[in-house]
C-alpha cells in the first residue's frame, strides 16, 4: 500500500527489525571543567525513562557528541551503564569523521552489550560520492565483523552536509539486511521520510524532528529520535502509543499541541542552549546550562527571555 497522509499504515513495534518508540537525544551536562557530568547524566537517563522513553540516543547531535573526544565518549558511556541504565536502552553515536575511530567507538560499545548504535557517515569531505558514502559504512561494518551490531543511520544533512539518499540506504540494506536496520532522518521532510517507509518494509524510520512523529507513526513510521523529548518524553510517549488508538484522538491532538508548542519555545534562541536552560529550569540544577565551545550558553537576556515564555 502507497504511504500517503490519507492511508494509514498500522505497522506494530513487532514489524520493525530495529528500534521502535521514543528515543530521546539526551542532552550532556556538563561539569565546571566543561567536561561530561557522568552523575547528572544518569540521573537525567533515569528519569527520562521514567517518563516514558523506550531508550536514550546519547553522544548525538544535541549532546554535543562531536565537541568531546573518543576517550570522554567511551568514559561517559561506560559511566551510564555502570550507573544501572541497561545496555540495550542506549543507542549511542558512534559515527565520526576518522573511519578508524567510528570502528573503535562502536567496537567500544558492543563490549559493554550495547548492540544498536546511531552512526553519522564520514562529514569533513563534502560532495563524495554515493560510493564514497556506502563504502565507509561497509568498511566499518566489515571490521567489526560482529553479529550482533545494528546501525541506524543518521541523516542530517544540515549539519553533515552528506546526504544518506536511497539509492545509498538501499544498497546498505541489501549488503548488511540483519545489520542496517533504521535511520534517524533529521531534515525535516516528512516527504523522504514516507518514501523510506514505502520502499523498506521492516526498516525502522525515524523522526528526528518531535512534531514529525506524529505524521509519520499514522505512516507506518517506527517512532523518534528528538530533542525536544529531553522534555516533553511522556507527550511523545502518549502519542507514539495512541496515535493510531480513534478513541483517544483529541487526547492525541493535545499532546501534539504542546509538543510543537516546547519545540517552538526551545526554538527562540539556539536550540540546544534553550533545552540546556529550560533542564535546568525543570530540575533545579544550574550546571545543565554550561555548553562546550564553541557553543555557547544562552545570554542573561535570551535566557530571562525563553524562561519567561
Amino acid at each position: 500500500m502507497s504511504a500517503t497522509l490519507d492511508k494509514p499504515i498500522h505497522a506494530s513495534a513487532a514489524a520493525f527489525k530495529g528500534p521502535s518508540g521514543v528515543f530521546c537525544a539526551a542532552l550532556t551536562p556538563l561539569t565546571a571543567e566543561l567536561a561530561p557530568d557522568h552523575a547528572t547524566f544518569a540521573e537525567h537517563a533515569r528519569w527520562l525513562l521514567e517518563e516514558g522513553c523506550d531508550g536514550i540516543a546519547m553522544l548525538g547531535t544535541t549532546g554535543e557528541a562531536n565537541s568531546f573526544s573518543v576517550g570522554e565518549r567511551k568514559a561517559l558511556l561506560e559511566a551510564t551503564i555502570g550507573a544501572g541504565i541497561a545496555p540495550d536502552r542506549l543507542l549511542p553515536g558512534t559515527g565520526v569523521a576518522a573511519l578508524t575511530e567510528t570502528v573503535e567507538l562502536t567496537r567500544h560499545a558492543l563490549s559493554l552489550g550495547v548492540t544498536t548504535v546511531v552512526m553519522l557517515p564520514p562529514f569533513y569531505y563534502k560532495n563524495v560520492s554515493d560510493d564514497g558514502v556506502f563504502a565507509a559504512y561497509a568498511e566499518v561494518i566489515e571490521r567489526l565483523g560482529d553479529a550482533r551490531l545494528r546501525v541506524v543511520l543518521y541523516h542530517i544533512p544540515q549539519m553533515s552536509a552528506v546526504p544518506l539518499s536511497l539509492a545509498v540506504i538501499a544498497r546498505l540494506i541489501e549488503r548488511f539486511p540483519g545489520t542496517v536496520v533504521g535511520i534517524k532522518d533529521s531534515a525535516g521532510d516528512i516527504g523522504n521520510m514516507l518514501a523510506m517507509v514505502e520502499r523498506f518494509p521492516g526498516f525502522s524510520v525515524l523522526a528526528g524532528a518531535d512534531p514529525l512523529l506524529l505524521p509519520l507513526r499514522r505512516q507506518g513510521g517506527a517512532g523518534c529520535i528528538t530533542a525536544t523529548s529531553n522534555l516533553v518524553a511522556r507527550d511523545l510517549a502518549f502519542i507514539y502509543r495512541h496515535a493510531l488508538d480513534d478513541s483517544r484522538s483529541a487526547e492525541v491532538e493535545a499532546a501534539q499541541e504542546r509538543v510543537v508548542t516546547m519545540r517552538n519555545r526551545a526554538s527562540r534562541f539556539a536550540q540546544m542552549a534553550s533545552l540546556k536552560a529550560l533542564t535546568a529550569e525543570r530540575s533545579g540544577h544550574t550546571g545543565w546550562m554550561r555548553m562546550r565551545p564553541p557553543l555557547m550558553a544562552l545570554s542573561a537576556e535570551e535566557k530571562t527571555s525563553l524562561l519567561g515564555g
